[in-house]
């Protein structure tokens, strides 16, 4: 088996950890990054949730743990096309880099929903209405939250649900990360600015992973974030920059009109449109959603179905860390045991 090289697309962490469990297994790893660093989405994050870790921390060990055990990270590249020779595979890239390996993973990782096709909510129309990514962006680079005018906001609204379980839009599923992250970013808001108020306006709120239902008890109980069942059906920005949101607050059945000082859009997470150009190419086959289709959903999660061709983390589905991770080391199992399993 240690002939065997295994080539991986996406350097991000999915990528990173599976590639660093297949080389410590004595098999040749290619590990094929399109942006100029390893890392992902994650190199733009501030803060983990539940336990507001560093994100830089973890792309360091991965990194560390990808050149110790040897593997080949070739960044700056892009694959376009895979292509089946024999029981090998070529796999095309731009400036017509080639690269050839007995078994693909892909770890493409997915796509951030464009806030700007909800236009009633005023992305990129209004500078106070951001992204859940564009604060991630600012904490990480200044430190703080101003609003346009350069002032400490004083009251927040955090929108649920923004490109997630909204048959308008197209996508029916849940991201599964959001309730979760907007939690975790009142709570920071709040320790920030202790005079903010800080509403969620959300649609069910769906905390499954560990700690998760205690962080929601402390955002209530220690950080009075205040959390209003309701989707949002508009907002308009009044002439001194505020913004003016309408929405209906389900569980007293009547409609809520709130003038806030900036609202905050929980994205979530879209099939990566490099993944849609492989499968394109290479009669791969997606889910219901856009994401990849595994050969199974219970027992081969992690192959896709097309045989020696493996996929891994939010090119399945929406993923947290944590269980991103695990999913790269069971998807690098799968080909241990692929190559183990195959005739000569």
């Amino acid at each position: 088996m240690n002939n065997k090289h295994v080539a991986v697309i996406g350097g991000g962490i999915a990528g990173m950890e599976a590639a660093s469990v297949l080389a410590r297994q004595g098999l040749k790893v290619t590990l094929i990054e399109k942006q100029a660093n390893t890392g992902g989405k994650l190199n733009d994050w501030d803060h983990l949730f539940p336990d507001f870790s560093s994100p830089d921390e973890l792309v360091n060990s991965l990194a560390n743990k990808t050149k110790d055990s040897g593997v080949n990270t070739v960044c700056n590249t892009e694959i376009s096309r895979i292509e089946r020779n024999g029981k090998r595979f070529e796999l095309r890239a731009n400036q017509d880099v080639r690269f050839f390996a007995d078994a693909v993973l892909v770890a493409s990782g997915f796509n951030v929903f464009d806030a700007t096709i909800k236009e009633e909510y005023g992305y990129g129309l209004f500078g106070n209405v951001i992204t859940s990514v564009d604060f991630e962006k600012r904490m990480k680079k200044h430190g703080q939250l101003h609003t346009i005018q350069g002032t400490a906001p004083k009251r927040v609204a955090i929108i649920h649900c923004v490109g997630s379980r909204d048959a308008k839009v197209g996508n029916t599923y849940c991201s599964k990360v959001c309730c979760i992250t907007g939690i975790k970013q009142a709570i920071e808001i709040s320790e920030m600015l202790p005079d903010c108020e800080v509403f969620c306006f959300y649609m069910d709120l769906r905390l499954y992973g560990s700690k998760f239902d205690s962080l929601y008890l402390q955002a209530q109980k220690r950080h009075k974030i205040q959390f209003i069942r309701g989707r949002l059906s508009e907002a308009a920005e009044r002439a001194d920059k505020s913004i003016q949101i309408k929405a209906e607050d389900t569980l007293q059945g009547r409609p809520l009109r709130m003038t806030v000082d900036m609202v905050i859009l929980l994205v979530g997470m879209e099939p990566g449109v490099s993944t849609s150009q492989l499968i394109q190419k290479n009669q791969m086959t997606v889910d219901e959603n856009g994401f990849l289709k595994s050969a199974n959903m219970h027992c081969a999660r992690n192959q896709s179905t097309q045989e020696g061709i493996f996929m891994t983390g939010t090119a399945i589905c929406p993923m947290a860390v944590n269980e991103t991770l695990e999913n790269a080391r069971s998807a690098a199992t799968e080909i241990i045991h692929f190559f183990e399993n195959r005739r000569p």
